[in-house]
């Protein structure tokens, strides 16, 4: 498949994935699927809870600022990074995760909020790096593994002090480079696990065995590695796009962002051709406190080519 396609898709289809799910966020296992059956497909894109049809979340916003960093800063740059990340919590997004909002506002510089609030309130494993992770996973997948699976962790560490987020992202990172490359993402696990930190990587073991599902989860798929299992339980257990998002969005819960993680992953391996136009058409990304600015498809698809080909 043309990798164009398949980084376009990676980042396409995490906003996809998150704008479908984000009406269904903790909301009861096969609500999506009941609420389609009575709208039928068209109705798919539904919106509601206080979401517009095809409107994006925190997830894809803050993707949209990780990328434009990267593509205007040249590289990474955290400050810069974490400095937009400011500027859009300021604005009062409609969703905002509670320890990304705390570590964004309580007045530590870049390189101590998120270990300050990992001090103080001993918990920080959600999956509020992980759901932003598309734009900066297919802008470092020209590089080796060890290169992108380190940027994963830096850009994650800017918001989240517990290594467990960390370490999810730099999985994460690592899948799609592979599937860019042309390997099944599924076939590398047990090479992309042996990457992983010693402190962590038994616990991701578990969750991403082939033998894993999300019944058998022991945490709330807001955590960061049920979330990053169930992604690829239903990567694994579908043969499409479409099937794929549909069966993360149905385990309820954190659906917005298990389905933008979902989305990612899946955009990445069957290409942006595979996601139905009837989903990407109402598919709009709102950019609070960075004036009136919107971003639909040919917006979205205009910063995945250029993350895609800016380390060519």
């Amino acid at each position: 498949m043309d990798r164009r396609a398949q980084a376009v898709g990676a980042v396409v289809g995490a906003a996809v994935g998150d704008a479908l799910g984000a009406p269904f966020e903790f909301g009861l296992a096969g609500a999506f699927s009941a609420k389609c059956e009575a709208r039928g497909v068209d109705g798919e894109m539904c919106g509601g809870g206080g979401w517009e049809p095809g409107e994006a979340t925190d997830d894809t916003q803050m993707a949209v600022l990780v990328a434009e960093s990267l593509l205007e800063r040249g590289g990474l740059d955290l400050p810069d990074i974490f400095t937009r990340f400011q500027r859009w919590a300021a604005a009062e997004p409609k969703d905002i995760g509670l320890q990304t909002e705390d570590v964004l506002t309580n007045g530590m510089p870049w390189d101590r909020a998120a270990a300050v609030h990992f001090e103080t309130n001993l918990r920080a494993a959600g999956n509020g790096s992980l759901m932003r992770a598309s734009t900066s996973a297919v802008y470092f997948a020209r590089e080796e593994q060890q290169t992108t699976m380190d940027a994963a962790r830096r850009i994650a560490a800017l918001t989240h002090g517990d290594r467990a987020a960390w370490e999810g992202t730099a999985v994460f990172h690592e899948l799609v480079r592979r599937t860019l490359l042309g390997t099944d993402p599924l076939d590398a696990l047990p090479a992309v696990l042996a990457s992983v930190h010693p402190d962590h990587r038994d616990r991701y073991a578990v969750v991403l065995a082939p033998d894993w599902s999300p019944d058998r989860a022991t945490e709330f798929n807001g955590a960061v590695w049920p979330c990053l299992g169930s992604a690829v339980w239903a990567l694994r257990t579908t043969g499409s796009y479409e099937d794929a998002v549909r069966a993360a969005i149905d385990l309820g819960g954190d659906t917005d962002t298990v389905a933008a993680v979902t989305g990612g992953l899946a955009g990445a391996r069957y290409g942006v051709d595979a996601i139905p136009a009837r989903w990407t058409r109402p598919l709009h990304v709102p950019l609070p406190g960075f004036g009136e600015r919107v971003l639909r498809l040919p917006e979205l698809v205009d910063l995945a080519e250029r993350v895609a080909s800016a380390r060519a």
